[in-house]
């Protein structure tokens, strides 16, 4: 498949998935198999978990709209899925939910050599994350920031 019908084809799958309140987090082609694979990853624009159901939903009307787009002259399997969970915490969601969990700081400071941090996750605030380390509440300004990852504590 070559790129200007992948884009074609990114861009017919994304109205599909506006049509649901959906959005297109990846798309994977892999012309190497026989029939091709089309993987799609799909999110909900409002943050909520997908369900198989939701999967399943988005499944036929994209299956649709490409078999009429003529985009592929050869057979395919088309496969939805959600994205999974992320390591990466990003959802005030994310953060009530895994307190007390240890977390990966990943730091973006100017005047310090330390790049990350480890800890268990203590609050979130606007202005900054709090973590446990060994015992003392380390609070960072959210501008020095980078990344905050679910991770395993080493002593």
């Amino acid at each position: 498949m070559n790129k200007e019908n992948k884009i074609k084809l990114q861009a017919l799958i994304e109205k599909v998935a506006d049509e649901q309140d959906l959005e297109i987090y990846g798309l994977n082609i892999q012309t190497n198999q026989n029939p091709i694979v089309i993987e799609i990853t799909i999110r909900k624009t409002n943050g909520d978990d997908i369900s198989l159901d939701d999967c399943a939903l988005f499944s036929a009307p994209a299956s649709d709209k490409i078999e009429k787009s003529n985009l592929l002259n050869c057979s395919y399997v088309l496969e939805i899925s959600s994205q999974g969970v992320s390591d990466e915490l990003t959802s005030e969601r994310d953060f009530k939910t895994f307190k007390g969990f240890p977390v990966n700081v990943e730091l973006n400071q100017k005047n310090s050599k330390i790049k990350f941090l480890n800890g268990l996750l203590y609050e979130k605030s606007n202005d900054y994350l709090a973590i446990n380390i060994k015992g003392r509440i380390k609070k960072i300004p959210l501008d020095e920031v980078l990344k905050i990852s679910l991770c395993t504590l080493k002593d």
